[in-house]
């Protein structure tokens, strides 16, 4: 089981109560979650509390806000397939997230974080020239590459596939 730790403007537009236990938490630990606003659009960046590897999704619907924790394990495993990982990586992250819990942020560092990368997107988006002109296979790679302080100026990509190849060993 994880837990995706959301922003209240995210829990707001999910219309869930969020849980108050503590899940106990696998491999990769859990996610925090804050809602964008992009061109008009709901966007969601999606960032795991030890890695710092992240999903942006963009352009969310209502139906699609009602079945967040499909969607997002969709785009993950996109984002998962692109990075390169193997299948048995992706399957030991997918395998996380077979039971979802919603629950509050509570982590200043990674909500930190998820600023930081809120910028560049914002940045990488109006210089292609808008959220439809933009490439989201290259934003998130790109996102997942950029050197971050709270990981000692490593890569998400990298230091996620480091966790995985743990697990493996």
């Amino acid at each position: 089981m994880t837990i995706i730790r959301c922003t209240q403007k995210l829990l707001k537009e999910l219309k869930v109560k969020p849980v108050e236990t503590e899940p106990s938490l696998g491999l990769i630990g859990g996610w925090h979650a804050n809602l964008l606003n992009i061109d008009r659009r709901k966007c969601v960046l999606i960032t795991n509390d030890t890695t710092l590897y992240s999903v942006f999704m963009p352009g969310l619907r209502q139906p699609q806000f009602e079945m967040f924790p499909e969607i997002f394990g969709q785009e993950l495993f996109r984002n998962l397939r692109c990075d390169n990982f193997t299948q048995q990586e992706i399957e030991i992250v997918l395998e996380e997230l077979r039971e979802i819990r919603i629950g509050k942020s509570n982590n200043r560092s990674v909500l930190g974080s998820m600023n930081d990368m809120t910028f560049r997107i914002k940045y990488l988006i109006s210089r292609a020239g808008g959220l439809d002109a933009i490439d989201l296979t290259d934003l998130n790679q790109d996102i997942n590459r950029n050197r971050l302080s709270a990981i000692g100026y490593g890569h998400p990509v990298e230091a996620l596939k480091k966790k995985l190849k743990e697990a493996i060993s």
